[in-house]
């Protein structure tokens, strides 16, 4: 699914208040189903990292980063996520030599390589599942609405830039639940880049006396993308935020293709892609997650477009990570007592 242009409209549009009471109703169920009291609880403390609305706000380098911490306090985490975009419903531990995107999803198999990574369509059973590997953690991507299993800590990324959207929920706007209910059920606040349009989460995390932190997204410098003209792609929540980091960086993006969230690429795509390329004298880029998905398709085409194409790699840096570990810590303990 591409997330449409008049869900990030502050001001909202026609289309935002001719669907608002399919949104009004999508909120209601929503946020009735987030607010009921678990289904069940996993012998493991399960730290969840979400976000109020549909689209990227780099929950999966937040969980990749947050892994390497919890590692450096001598913990043993593992990843847990729903696979989306694979075929496999799990429970099971990805193998990147045996799982492809297509099997478990892209972000499953970024998470494999940072350290044992459970696909499970119930999260439940996936809680189960990693409880027979030596892992002391659940780091949990995604799944801050599903009511499913417990969560010990819910830390709640929010985009600067982006925020809440224009308001509203599905299909209105972006909000996958109203969001002053979204906000009873977290425990910790992450502002995400720069920008003031997440006021309205701050305003609400301070009536509820929450810890709000900072993090950034920072890209990592490629050298094959200097002084050559760039014909960016990109199938992710947002790819317009993608494209607008290779421009801050300075790079030269001379033509850029967005896909939906997740896009499983064709045979058709990458051949319009390199022949668009090839024509135009433009070198191909693109983001980890896609180079995922390429990479793991098969035929000779796929193998040639991810030789071809360049990546623009970003990581996760989180302000003051040593106030997110106290309060991980103070979870801990609790959860220890009342086990």
């Amino acid at each position: 699914m591409k997330a449409p242009e008049f869900w990030w409209q502050s001001s909202g549009s026609i289309l935002s208040f001719l669907l608002a009471p399919a949104g009004w109703i999508y909120g209601l169920v929503s946020g009735r189903r987030m607010l009921s009291k678990p289904k069940a609880k996993s012998r493991l403390p399960v730290i969840c990292i979400g976000n109020f609305v549909v689209g990227g706000t780099g929950k999966t380098p937040f969980a990749i980063e947050l892994a390497h911490l919890l590692r450096e306090e001598g913990h043993k985490p593992a990843f847990l996520l729903r696979g989306y975009g694979g075929r496999e419903k799990g429970p099971l531990l990805v193998d990147p030599e045996r799982h492809g995107s297509s099997d478990v999803g892209d972000e499953a198999l970024l998470l494999a390589e940072h350290g044992p990574t459970i696909v499970s369509s119930d999260r439940a059973a996936g809680a189960r599942r990693a409880e027979n590997e030596p892992v002391d953690i659940l780091l949990m991507d995604d799944g801050f609405q599903n009511p499913s299993l417990a969560k010990d800590l819910s830390v709640v990324l929010v985009d600067c830039a982006t925020g809440f959207g224009n308001g509203f929920c599905i299909p209105a706007g972006p909000l996958r639940a109203p969001a002053h209910q979204q906000i009873v059920r977290t425990d910790c606040l992450v502002l995400v880049g720069d920008g003031e349009a997440a006021n309205e989460a701050v305003h609400l995390a301070g009536r509820k006396g929450l810890p709000i932190l900072h993090a950034h997204l920072r890209a990592r410098a490629n050298s094959n993308l200097e002084g050559v003209d760039l014909y960016a792609f990109a199938g992710i929540g947002r790819p317009q935020k993608f494209f607008a980091s290779l421009k801050e960086l300075g790079y030269r993006v001379k033509k850029t293709r967005a896909f939906s969230d997740h896009h499983h690429y064709t045979e058709a795509d990458v051949s319009s892609l390199m022949t668009n390329a090839e024509r135009d004298g433009l070198q191909l880029v693109t983001t980890s997650k896609d180079m995922v998905r390429l990479t793991t398709l098969n035929g000779e085409l796929f193998r040639w477009a991810s030789a071809k194409a360049e990546v623009l790699d970003v990581a996760m840096e989180i302000d003051a990570p040593e106030r997110l570990i106290a309060l991980i810590r103070e979870k801990l303990r609790a959860k220890a007592f009342v086990n």
